[in-house]
């Protein structure tokens, strides 16, 4: 039988990730040691109250029931005590915040609740994948504008807004970016709302690495803005500041009409997230401040001597303020041989240096000649996929350190 995929499909364009991921997963089979920065996945544990937790909830066996797809409203409380503790702002746990299975998730099916054919968003490029995919996969389309994090980006939106027609029904940000960890002041969200009020739009902000943060600095929240829950939510998650991406919880919090929008799409699509998952979140929620500052401080360690030594191996890159990512612009030399693209860069640096790192082009166009690095690796492992890279350019030994 000759399958026809629905159209969505074929708007999705070839997976390179996908590729990327099926090499590390050959070469690891064949018996490379794959030095794995291309993924945002924590390598470090969680919180130990939080693993205790899970132990004890998961043998009383009501938790292995069903739960509720908005989550447990205990769960929901602490979220918004949460927010009110670290970032000023008031929320009804009953209708301003709802349990997601991580936050790529909830982003999904939110753009499924409020996003359908002949509706468009707008997107920066470069731009985490699914803040675009979601939204085509939803039967939308999406309009690019060059990332930024100051007024001349944003006045590039609102010139979109003002100029295209029909206008787009949404504004997708990310703040700490993912994948160029660019960070804004909490003056950015106040003219974003200013922005959304003038066009009366939409705003998604996915905040998901808004607890990773370096050097004093403190990553604002776009529902701390005046006005900011009329017109959007936020998007966050456990997955990062706990090290508990594979327990798959997160949050959308804010404008009650969008909640509601998305609550009625999952209790279509899922029963909830397990309940023993919900209740050790209460505990990290609880109890994890202290774990979230040691966990900086791990990634900023690793992230000095990432960006020291891309520098030596002559790439352009910034130290960023926060997230979990390294964004660096590959010397023009270095991708040469593979004609310009960093997509084919990428794929090569696995077998030649078995490191694996993310090809900026993956998240748009304006991310050629860029790759995306993850601190989960140890200082000593970051060192030593360093001296590989350096090794696969035929740089010199004490080129690299």
């Amino acid at each position: 039988m000759d399958i026809k995929v629905a159209s969505r499909i074929e708007r999705l364009p070839p997976y390179v990730l996908g590729r990327l991921k099926q090499m590390i997963y050959d070469r690891r089979k064949a018996g490379a040691d794959v030095i794995d920065m291309n993924m945002g996945n924590p390598t470090d544990a969680p919180p130990d109250p939080v693993v205790d937790k899970i132990r004890e909830a998961v043998l009383d066996p009501r938790n292995s029931r069903y739960s509720v797809s908005a989550g447990v409203y205990n769960l929901r409380r602490d979220m918004a005590l949460k927010y009110e503790r670290k970032f000023g702002v008031e929320l009804d746990p009953a209708t301003e915040v709802i349990a997601t299975i991580g936050s790529k998730e909830g982003f999904s099916h939110m753009c499924l609740a409020l996003l359908g054919p002949g509706d468009t968003a707008v997107v920066a490029d470069p731009a985490f994948q699914i803040h675009t995919y979601a939204v085509i996969l939803a039967g939308a389309s999406t309009v690019s504008v060059p990332l930024g994090n100051d007024d001349a980006f944003l006045d590039r939106i609102d010139h979109v807004l003002d100029t295209l027609t029909p206008q787009p029904k949404c504004i997708i940000l990310c703040y700490p970016h993912n994948p160029t960890a660019i960070t804004v002041e909490p003056a950015f969200f106040n003219r974003v709302v200013e922005i959304a009020c003038k066009h009366q739009v939409m705003v998604m902000h996915d905040f998901a690495y808004g607890e990773t943060c370096f050097d004093g600095y403190k990553a604002p929240s776009y529902l701390a803005a005046p006005g900011s829950k009329e017109f959007g939510v936020e998007f966050t998650t456990l997955s990062k500041p706990y090290n508990m991406a594979g327990w798959r919880i997160g949050f959308c919090c804010g404008n009650a009409e969008m909640i509601k929008a998305l609550a009625t799409v999952k209790g279509y699509y899922d029963y909830g997230i397990f309940q023993a998952v919900q209740i050790a979140a209460i505990i990290a929620m609880r109890e994890g401040d202290a774990h979230i500052e040691k966990q900086a401080v791990k990634y900023a360690a690793r992230r000095d001597v990432l960006v020291a030594g891309l520098r030596k191996l002559g790439w352009e890159v910034e130290s960023p303020r926060a997230s979990m990512f390294v964004w660096a612009r590959v010397a023009p030399k270095h991708l040469e041989p593979y004609n310009g693209s960093v997509n084919d860069f990428c794929l090569a640096m696995v077998e030649q240096a078995d490191v694996a790192l993310t090809p900026g082009a993956a998240f748009g166009p304006r991310g050629e000649g860029y790759v995306r690095m993850a601190l989960v690796e140890n200082e000593q492992r970051i060192r030593q996929a360093l001296r590989q890279l350096g090794k696969a350019l035929h740089l010199p030994a004490t080129a690299v350190g």
